[in-house]
């Protein structure tokens, strides 16, 4: 009976016209049967892959987690003042058992991105818990309130986060969830705000506090990258996009000191511009799209500038503003329908082993 499938066709032809021998057709036909189940298995993992994705489900699992880290960090406000600090030390304890117990079920379950979620929210407890010992024990002199972390710059804070960054890195080991690296590099975030007033000896103003987001934000970029890479080298199917959260704190950290500081020269304001456009490609060569979204942002408040500070009074500005728009929609049909030559075009300025690397991300 002849086959339908135009692989086994091939070679079925082939050893009628005697191009192959009946042990090579068989050794083919094991082969091929191979690599298909083979690719069937891979398939099978990529779609259970729980990586963070655009869909309801998953919004909702986000919404609904941030809520609950939310009511037992930014908005921990009556706590101290109603129960005191040994009361609030319980209650951490208690609602980590809880979140581990709902964890263990969800695990159980194959939830796997709302067990993850809820590891994070057990991390966030470990500052609020370290804040209540303290507390306790009498060491605080300057902050009574746990919400004033979250509000202002102190070296007092740097023994809540260097315990939430061992604690967390504990978890990460043990537990190997991409979502515990958003507290993670959020707490790192925190502990260079707090950490820099003793480098500088100096207050923490404003310029320095944007100059300490800019450059971290670079090195958690340089250092998600490197994490992204290096796992899409090490393994064939990515089951956690480690990256995912690290590029999200890295590109808002970056893009929000780099847009808040103020200059009067135009020459840095387009420099501003052009360091967006870098985004705007870095994200094509990465295909990572929060580049794209906040270099976007970035295009737009320069041309927004352009508009009502450089050109007010001119009449041709917003024709020539509506023209560039247009010029981007036709881009983004001449991007569509030519995605693969360009992003080739790209990846042949840099080296040949970034070539094949990168060709490897998200593919």
């Amino acid at each position: 009976m002849q086959s339908n499938n135009p692989t086994q066709q091939l070679l079925d032809t082939a050893l009628t016209d005697q191009i192959i021998t009946p042990d090579q057709h068989q050794q083919l036909l094991a082969r091929y049967e191979q690599l298909v189940s083979h690719n069937f298995d891979k398939n099978t993992q990529i779609q259970t892959n729980d990586s963070p994705k655009f869909v309801l489900s998953h919004l909702l699992y986000y919404l609904g987690g941030m809520i609950a880290i939310g009511a037992m960090s930014v908005f921990m406000t009556l706590g101290f003042s109603l129960y005191g600090s040994g009361a609030m030390m319980t209650i951490c304890v208690c609602y980590a058992v809880l979140a581990s117990c709902i964890a263990r079920f969800l695990y159980q379950k194959n939830l796997k991105t709302p067990y993850s979620i809820l590891l994070g929210f057990i991390l966030c407890l470990v500052p609020l818990f370290t804040f209540a010992l303290q507390h306790y024990l009498g060491f605080w002199q300057e902050y009574s309130d746990y919400q004033q972390f979250h509000q202002w710059i102190s070296p007092q804070w740097l023994i809540l986060e260097v315990a939430t960054l061992v604690v967390g890195v504990a978890m990460l080991w043990r537990f190997r969830r991409s979502f515990l690296t958003l507290p993670i590099a959020l707490t790192l975030w925190y502990l260079s705000m707090d950490i820099a007033p003793l480098l500088t000896q100096s207050e923490l103003d404003w310029d320095l506090r944007q100059l300490v987001s800019v450059y971290f934000g670079l090195a958690v970029i340089v250092g998600a990258i490197w994490i992204d890479i290096r796992q899409h080298t090490r393994q064939s199917v990515i089951e956690q996009d480690f990256a995912f959260w690290l590029y999200i704190v890295g590109v808002m950290t970056f893009w929000g000191g780099l847009s808040l500081q103020d200059s009067d020269s135009e020459l840095a304001k387009f420099m501003y511009c052009m360091i967006n456009v870098a985004l705007l490609l870095l994200g094509v060569v990465l295909r990572r799209r929060v580049f794209a979204v906040f270099g976007g942002m970035g295009i737009a408040m320069y041309l927004g500038h352009l508009a009502y500070e450089v050109f007010k009074d001119s009449m041709i500005f917003p024709l020539i503003v509506a023209l560039i728009g247009f010029a981007v929609i036709f881009l983004g049909v001449f991007w569509q329908k030519n995605e693969s030559r360009i992003y080739a075009k790209l990846l042949s300025f840099l080296p040949t082993h970034w070539q094949h690397t990168l060709k490897n991300l998200h593919q």
